[in-house]
């Protein structure tokens, strides 16, 4: 590590790492992660990336996304993301991302929940994987990129309100500066801190705090992502999750005399409340999950990792539901 760069980028996520191979080559770029460079969150996503099927489906997906964000949504970033999302995905099938095909070899799509209808572009049940993994090979091979784990930013470099780099912290707990006339924050958000979480556990919102730290405008702090299908468990530590696709794809909600209780495709802060409120009726830690309307094949083609994990619990949700509950709430007294 050197002492200046052009750019430092805390995070080696999808959007650290798409960033980074989209600054022009000349730019000597600096990327820190606390961990190791493939334990972001990115890699654990599972069901896919939207992308606009066509004109025809602009306002659909417009209002789909409005309505899911309870209408606070920013609608210049909502017609952003949406407008942008064709270029997006040509350009990560021309950097050999993969995503699933038809039989005519055409893209292949599944739906989520608060989507009208299929517009997920998908790789099995790895998507994130398939896409963060990707994109990190191709920066380890970019000679102006410089990638640097185990190694902490503990603050901004700042004076008359103007950033000049980053003061990090490596695995010895020494602390130096790294100055650059750019920093992106691309180090995710503050799942790890929950007591059950999908997230890993050192993504704990410390970016977010050093940012509030230097009066960095933040936005809905309060609109916490709560997937609300996780394969329930006795073991501490981080929950495996049970993609929104699997639901999107056919699966089905029961309380615990095997009677559906809510729409499984809404969106999903509603469905997580749906699932708590049931969870409290019946006297549960948990709903059951129904995957066999999906059908043995698409459970085993598309779905092939959660499928292997949910044997390992004990369940084979070819022939049984398997027990879920929302990604708990509750904050880790460790932190």
């Amino acid at each position: 590590m050197k002492e200046n760069y052009d750019v430092i980028i805390v995070g080696t996520g999808a959007a650290g790492l798409y960033c980074a191979l989209n600054l022009p080559e000349r730019t000597n770029i600096l990327m820190i992660t606390k961990q190791e460079a493939d334990q972001s969150d990115s890699f654990l996503a599972q069901g896919g990336i939207c992308m606009l099927r066509g004109e025809e489906d602009y306002n659909d997906y417009f209002e789909d996304t409005m309505r899911a964000g309870h209408y606070e949504n920013d609608a210049k970033a909502v017609e952003l993301m949406i407008r942008s999302s064709n270029s997006i995905i040509r350009d990560l099938l021309q950097r050999n991302v993969t995503f699933e095909r038809t039989e005519t070899g055409e893209l292949d799509f599944t739906r989520e929940g608060a989507h009208s209808q299929p517009r997920i572009l998908f790789y099995e049940d790895i998507t994130g994987k398939q896409i963060t993994q990707t994109l990190l090979n191709q920066a380890l091979t970019r000679d102006n990129i410089e990638i640097c784990e185990y190694m902490t930013m503990v603050d901004i470099i700042s004076k008359d309100n103007v950033c000049g780099g980053v003061i990090v912290m490596d695995e010895k707990n020494e602390v130096y500066p790294v100055r650059a006339p750019y920093v992106v924050l691309a180090c995710g958000g503050l799942g790890g801190l929950y007591k059950n979480s999908t997230n890993f556990p050192h993504i704990a919102g410390d970016g977010l705090g050093i940012a509030m730290k230097h009066q960095v405008v933040l936005e809905h702090l309060d609109y916490i992502q709560i997937h609300p299908t996780t394969l329930y468990s006795h073991k501490p530590g981080r929950r495996f999750l049970i993609s929104e696709s699997v639901r999107g794809e056919g699966a089905l909600l029961y309380d615990k005399n095997g009677q559906r209780f809510t729409n499984e495709l809404q969106p999903r802060d509603l469905l997580s409340q749906a699932i708590f409120a049931q969870m409290e009726k019946d006297g549960t830690d948990f709903v059951w999950e129904d995957m066999r309307p999906l059908g043995e094949e698409t459970i085993m083609k598309h779905f092939p990792n959660i499928f292997h994990r949910c044997v390992e619990e004990g369940f084979d949700p070819r022939k049984e539901p398997i027990p879920v509950d929302r990604k708990s709430t509750r904050l880790n007294s460790s932190h």
